[in-house]
């Protein structure tokens, strides 16, 4: 069977989706899942043990690389095609698949008239505001399978090169995509982990100045050097990855690691590491929901609970 997933951004949705067509393939005996990706976010999804193939969508790349995806997806008679997406772009991805209608399965949210390319809508879980994982687990169902998952994702040797690290280190992302999920308090957790005498490396694509002066064998800023597609690795290696709310919490969670998200104004009912339920995630709220009143202290003494 193979089934064509369209799910090109952001990192955490993508994480998302691998999550749960982790648990489509582990249902479906000898499933091969391709994927439509950003060509930023290819990498990552290249190597997912999830995906047999990625079809990269190059934004902005004008009609002939978008031409040239059309082409890729009708080159193989899909069983299945799942709009993760339900945007305008993706709409017109299900709609060009060779597919039946009956089998392309959209959301319910979905907007920009992107849910008349499919046949058939993955109900919307119950609640006003439920998770993301929780939405899209709902194609599940309408495939006939269970609305479970199932397994850890799993990931090949990255293509670039994995910085060479001690080992036991603290993972920090001190970044986020938007400035207002930006816990201000990495600096001085970084000197209380320090201070205990731990290794520190501070990842993520954003860069962040740390203090000159920490010692070089201990602390490592690899901020604006971190290729997507090393994460799963340095996450793998880590004691425990602390993050905002951004996409390495929602990969470290995917793939079963310990994580701390912290969480200022975003609820992490919706947003959290999924499941929060799992003991290897944690969540640390900010008082009143103002990342300026979360103390360092306080995060730390999570991290040695």
């Amino acid at each position: 069977m193979r089934i064509l997933v369209i799910k090109p951004s952001s990192l955490g949705d993508i994480i998302h989706g691998l999550q749960v067509a982790e648990s489509i393939r582990l249902q479906l005996d000898g499933a091969q899942i391709d994927w439509v990706a950003r060509d930023i976010f290819a990498p990552m999804v290249e190597a997912c043990d999830t995906v047999s193939r990625v079809l990269p969508f190059y934004r902005g790349g004008g009609f002939g690389a978008f031409g040239q995806l059309i082409a890729d997806i009708r080159d193989v008679d899909y069983d299945w095609v799942l709009d993760m997406q339900g945007l305008a772009r993706s709409g017109v991805m299900a709609a060009c698949s060779k597919t039946p209608r009956k089998h392309r399965i959209g959301r319910s949210d979905a907007r920009e008239g992107s849910a008349l390319a499919c046949g058939v809508k993955a109900k919307l879980p119950p609640g006003d505001a439920p998770h993301a994982v929780d939405i899209l687990r709902e194609f599940m169902s309408v495939m006939g399978l269970e609305n479970q998952l199932l397994g850890a994702l799993t990931f090949s040797d990255p293509h670039h090169a994995l910085p060479e690290l001690p080992n036991g280190y603290y993972l920090l992302f001190p970044g986020s995509r938007r400035a207002e999920k930006e816990w201000p308090g990495f600096l001085e957790l970084t000197e209380l982990l320090l201070g205990d005498g731990e290794t520190v490396v501070w990842g993520g694509d954003v860069s962040a100045e740390g203090n000159a002066h920490w010692p070089s064998d201990r602390f490592f800023n690899l901020t604006a050097q971190t290729a997507l597609d090393v994460l799963p690795m340095m996450i793998a290696s880590a004691k425990v990855t602390v993050c905002n709310d951004s996409g390495p919490m929602h990969l470290a969670a995917a793939m079963g690691r310990p994580v701390i998200g912290i969480f200022g104004p975003t609820p992490p009912e919706r947003y959290g590491p999924y499941p929060l339920s799992a003991p290897s995630n944690r969540v640390v709220r900010a008082p009143e929901g103002e990342l300026s009143l979360l103390r360092s202290d306080t995060v730390l003494a999570e991290i040695q609970s």
